[in-house]
């Protein structure tokens, strides 16, 4: 039986899958067992080879070593034994496979604080731009004239696949619940924010806010980021440091 080889790049740092399987392969592998969570592979290349690899390195001092593996998706390295020539990998979710892009969900009904995070993002995207490897861009929300928001498979693919989701949570207005003041957020920010909490990992989110109006917060994210100001002078000042923070692991 012919041997398939497939094969595998290795992932130092952020890079989209586009990019990634432009350059040589640093891994030919041929499949033995595929699991739902796993891949067991003989090693094709010669142990003179492997040995001498910058992965291989890092993964004998006990780093996390993630491999692209064409057609089967991301990996990392469980268990290698170099003598027969054989690994297992567990299935990984890698961020190769996110775009180089930031998604922004404003709101309409208070236009004032998304114009100003809007600005405040876009200079401070073009100021990591000029020294990042890969550059980034921002990607708006649809916000469709005269009808209800719905949205489309290629919505919520941009969604998924950026490195970042910011959203405007400022209030647009207020009621009452239990004779206490309740904040109302934007209906179309709502949406986007609740599909960015089903598909995004904890680190990808920001939400946004203008102190504008007084009441409760519907809803509490403990587990991500937030960002609330009071005036433009403190957006100007808070949220390029914290963009770069958040960047910070794609190591742009």
């Amino acid at each position: 039986m012919a041997i398939v080889a497939l094969k595998a790049w290795y992932i130092e740092q952020y890079e989209p899958i586009r990019e990634i399987v432009k350059r040589p392969h640093d891994l030919r592998l041929s499949r033995s067992s595929l699991l739902k969570s796993g891949l067991r592979a003989d090693i094709l290349d010669e142990t003179e080879e492997i040995a001498t690899s910058k992965w291989f390195e890092r993964y004998i001092e006990g780093e996390t070593i993630e491999f692209y593996i064409e057609g089967s998706g991301g990996y990392a390295i469980a268990n290698l034994d170099l003598k027969s020539h054989e690994i297992y990998l567990t299935k990984q979710e890698l961020n190769a496979f996110l775009e180089p892009k930031i998604f922004f969900s404003y709101q309409q009904e208070y236009k004032e604080s998304s114009e100003l995070f809007r600005e405040v993002l876009e200079a401070a995207i073009a100021k990591v731009n000029k020294t990042a490897r890969i550059p980034l861009s921002l990607e708006l929300a649809q916000r469709p004239k005269n009808a209800p928001l719905r949205l489309s498979s290629g919505q919520l693919r941009q969604i998924r696949k950026s490195l970042l989701f910011i959203a405007d949570g400022t209030a647009i207005a207020t009621t009452t619940r239990e004779d206490k003041p309740q904040l109302l957020l934007s209906s179309n920010v709502c949406v986007e924010l609740g599909y960015a909490l089903h598909s995004k990992r904890q680190g990808q989110i920001l939400l946004l806010q203008m102190e504008r109006l007084q009441g409760q917060f519907p809803f509490d994210l403990t587990s991500h980021q937030q960002l609330s100001c009071k005036t433009a002078e403190e957006v100007r000042q808070m949220l390029p440091s914290l963009l770069e923070a958040l960047l910070q692991r794609f190591n742009l």
